[in-house]
């Protein structure tokens, strides 16, 4: 026994730094993960003016590592957006304009015989790249838009009866115009189910709107904002680093309650003739955690839950026909569940 007692003492000091030491590392990478967000949002505010709740929305679906569909009337800088995105990002972007004629291997891409080697060749599409904006995708028929369904949901592609995987990150950036429905095709609930967060662009403030005419018309090309001058800040490990960093921040049991709560009671919400579904409670809990980083938390409280309420409900839930008819938004009626739907105080 006595031999084996000096041997204990030193023992412990060896192991019990560890923990500490793991904590704190693991407490300055989201400080410099939360630091990079910020300076992305900032970077971006600098192409898009007047769209704060916008790019704080996109860069929690980025950290999130999900989907985005970006509903406005035209010149509201939607594809601007995405363009200043791909700018501050070092990875691959792609860009598809969605006409009526669009075919599905358009997007995903289709085999092509080649003359010199007598075999067929796979010849991938745009849908092969990290940020892919599919722009007016309500311009393209049904069978078009389900071209995306697959990447979407399992990032990859099957062609001639393979598999391929997209490059990661991943992320779809589609936009919409909301008030033009002449040779539009509305989205099927499934794909709508598939973006995590659905944006509403609205009209600028007047001194912002002042200060992007100001700007716009100093710039050389004749109605654009340029997005040359942006700096590249991350590349395509950056963005998986944050999203593995956000996706271990802490989530108390009471918060993971209040997330499938307030899903579920769209379900049963008077006003609502279809709630939405376990992908809502999944999303909310995703894109909670993705505020908390940008905000430089060091877990998700109620409020970044409800954050991010509005954009990842509004799009899969339905209002009954008789509030349609009396006139109230879809945000409306939302915006009342969460009022009535009690939050736990931590």
């Amino acid at each position: 026994m006595s031999e084996h007692t000096p041997d204990q003492p030193s023992a412990s000091p060896a192991t019990s730094p560890a923990p500490a030491s793991s904590a704190a590392n693991t407490a300055q990478q989201r400080q410099r993960a939360s630091q990079l967000a910020q300076a992305l949002r900032l970077e971006l505010q600098k192409a898009l003016i007047g769209q704060a709740q916008v790019i704080d929305d996109v860069l929690t679906a980025l950290i999130a590592g999900g989907h985005v569909l970006i509903e406005g009337v035209p010149g509201l800088g939607k594809t601007l957006l995405v363009r200043a995105l791909a700018k501050c990002f070092g990875g691959e972007f792609s860009r598809i304009q969605f006409t009526p004629d669009l075919m599905p291997s358009d997007v995903t891409g289709h085999a092509v015989y080649d003359l010199q080697s007598e075999q067929f060749k796979l010849r991938k599409g745009p849908v092969f790249t990290n940020l892919l904006l599919a722009d007016e995708i309500n311009r393209a028929p049904a069978k078009t838009q389900a071209a995306l369904l697959e990447v979407m949901q399992e990032r990859q592609v099957t062609l001639e009866g393979r598999a391929l995987v997209v490059p990661l990150p991943f992320m779809v950036l589609a936009t919409q115009n909301p008030i033009e429905q002449e040779g539009t095709y509305p989205l099927p609930e499934a794909e709508l189910d598939r973006f995590m967060l659905k944006l509403r662009m609205d009209y600028p403030q007047q001194d912002e709107e002042m200060l992007m005419v100001r700007q716009v018309t100093r710039s050389s090309k004749a109605d654009m904002l340029e997005v040359a001058p942006l700096r590249t800040l991350l590349q395509g490990k950056d963005v998986q680093a944050l999203q593995k960093i956000a996706s271990d921040l802490p989530v108390d049991e009471q918060v993971l309650d209040y997330a499938v709560r307030l899903a579920r009671a769209t379900r049963s919400w008077p006003g609502f003739a279809i709630g939405a579904g376990p992908r809502a409670s999944i999303a909310l809990v995703r894109g909670s955690r993705a505020r908390a980083l940008l905000r430089g938390g060091d877990f998700v409280i109620p409020d970044d839950i409800k954050g991010c309420a509005l954009a990842i409900l509004r799009h899969r839930v339905r209002l009954s026909p008789e509030l349609d008819i009396e006139g109230l938004s879809v945000d409306q009626v939302l915006q009342q569940l969460l009022d009535q739907v009690p939050a736990p105080r931590l």
